[in-house]
């Protein structure tokens, strides 16, 4: 006998992941507690699976996830039905979920945005994360769309290339004159380092590739793009910085780059929900010509 998801129970494990407790998420459905928890338990006795990890706040387990994604989708579906019906609802604005990297969003994402027609009413809600990590999201169901840099589409899911994202290493010449004397790949292994966070890799696989361990552990974490390229404009350490952000500042003579035949290119995909939703479409192909006209 196949296995049906009953909506009233997974709406209702989506309110409690969105609202973080089940208190939360009974005042949001306008029902008691105790429904909101049957509901939950009904459904991970239908399924077999356990949804839900009971902390505070709660969380989806790796099967929750599943129905959470499906829950949204479902949402998502039956807003752009009620719209084409013309029935209440037609008129509001639809919120779509991203999630996309610094980098992207200081440089070239904004730009895509800008490209949606007005008449499709879009409401854009930005999850900034590093582009490593943006498919958890997707597959968390967190959002609909995601600018990644895996070419592995998330479980239900579509992918199309954007093109590279260019990084120069970088420094300022006061910089570069006091630290990076001697061989390159010795002075980068020794000398001071701008990262975005504790997870940002790519200075480190800069060194690696010269044929060192990796960059210093003397390193400043500035977890903004602009901040990120205006510490290593003013001397704070050497980074990684993206070309589009790198070309003024090299012709201000603000930067140097350390090794001009030596790009690092990031290839960076977009990644969204397999739905048939005008909004999504709208989005995507808005995304598409931007990083056609403003990545490699």
């Amino acid at each position: 006998m196949m296995t049906e998801l009953p909506l009233d129970q997974v709406r209702t494990l989506l309110a409690v992941v969105d609202e973080g407790t089940f208190d939360a998420a009974a005042a949001a459905l306008h029902v008691t507690p105790s429904a909101v928890s049957q509901r939950v338990k009904a459904l991970e006795q239908r399924t077999g699976r356990v949804l839900l990890v009971r902390t505070k706040p709660v969380r989806a387990t790796e099967s929750g996830e599943v129905v959470v994604r499906f829950a949204r989708q479902l949402a998502r579906l039956e807003r752009d039905a009620l719209a084409e019906l013309g029935l209440p609802g037609e008129g509001e604005v639809t919120r779509v979920s991203v999630a996309v990297n610094a980098d992207s969003l200081a440089t070239w994402f904004l730009d895509a945005l800008a490209r949606v027609p007005e008449r499709e009413r879009l409401c854009f809600e930005l999850r900034r994360e590093d582009e490593t990590r943006t498919a958890e999201l997707l597959r968390e169901g967190v959002v609909m769309a995601a600018v990644t840099s895996s070419a592995q589409a998330v479980a239900g899911c579509s992918v199309r290339p954007l093109g590279r994202m260019r990084y120069l290493a970088a420094a300022s010449p006061e910089f570069a004159s006091r630290h990076l004397g001697g061989p390159l790949r010795d002075g980068l292994a020794r000398a001071p380092v701008v990262t975005f966070d504790r997870s940002d890799d790519i200075q480190d696989g800069f060194v690696r590739g010269l044929g060192r361990g990796g960059a210093s552990p003397v390193r400043h974490a500035v977890p903004t793009s602009e901040g990120f390229v205006e510490s290593v404009a003013l001397g704070l350490g050497w980074g990684m910085v993206p070309e589009t952000q790198a070309g003024e500042l090299l012709r201000e003579g603000r930067l140097i780059a350390l090794a001009p035949d030596r790009p690092v290119d990031v290839p960076l995909y977009w990644q969204q929900w397999k739905l048939d939703s005008p909004a999504l479409a709208a989005l995507a192909e808005a995304v598409a010509a931007a990083a056609s006209a403003n990545l490699r």
